[in-house]
């Protein structure tokens, strides 16, 4: 096995074929597979047309229309962008973080990424203050496309006291959304 960029093997495109499973097809050619489930351990493969590749989108997470995921950990929130999100970009070469200590409304500007594709605002899912930003982004920012829901965090918030994390989605209406795409 080999680690390599998880982006190279999660190239969605067009419209989920399996809502439930959250499964899309994938670009014909070389890319990089999970080897044996583990994430980030990868090997080359061919892959034929219209085969069938997974998009990760963990159970025990919470998500937002806008491809955050969220992490609720006692009173505070561990944010990132989902691997639907990042496999969408194709490889980070940027990522703009909040400030600690700033003050944040659910839905406000968090921060920004920037890949050779596109650039993308981040929104905060939820009202809150940065208490920690993962500082490892500034100078590794395909971290992102390693491990979206591991070392690819971008920062924690702790909740204000209204924080609703009512409009956040779970799995399963996550898997939803990203099928729609």
């Amino acid at each position: 096995p080999r680690r390599c960029e998880v982006s190279r093997a999660r190239r969605v495109l067009g419209r989920a074929d399996d809502a439930a499973t959250g499964w899309g097809r994938v670009a014909p050619g070389p890319v990089w597979r999970a080897a044996h489930g583990a994430v980030g351990i990868l090997r080359r493969t061919e892959i034929p047309a219209g085969t069938i590749c997974a998009v990760d989108i963990p159970e025990d997470l919470r998500y937002t229309n806008e491809h955050e995921w969220v992490r609720l950990e006692e009173g505070r929130a561990r944010v990132g962008i989902t691997d639907f999100a990042q496999s969408a970009l194709g490889d980070v070469v940027f990522v703009d973080l909040p400030e600690a200590g700033a003050a944040l409304g659910a839905g406000d500007r968090l921060g920004e990424v920037e890949s050779t594709k596109s650039v993308s605002e981040i929104y905060a899912p939820l009202a809150g203050r940065v208490v920690e930003v993962n500082e490892a982004l500034r100078e590794a920012p395909e971290q992102l496309n390693r491990d979206p829901y591991g070392e690819g965090w971008l920062c924690v918030l702790e909740l204000a006291p209204d924080a609703a994390d009512s409009e956040l989605l779970d799995a399963a209406a996550y898997r939803e959304l990203t099928a729609e795409s």
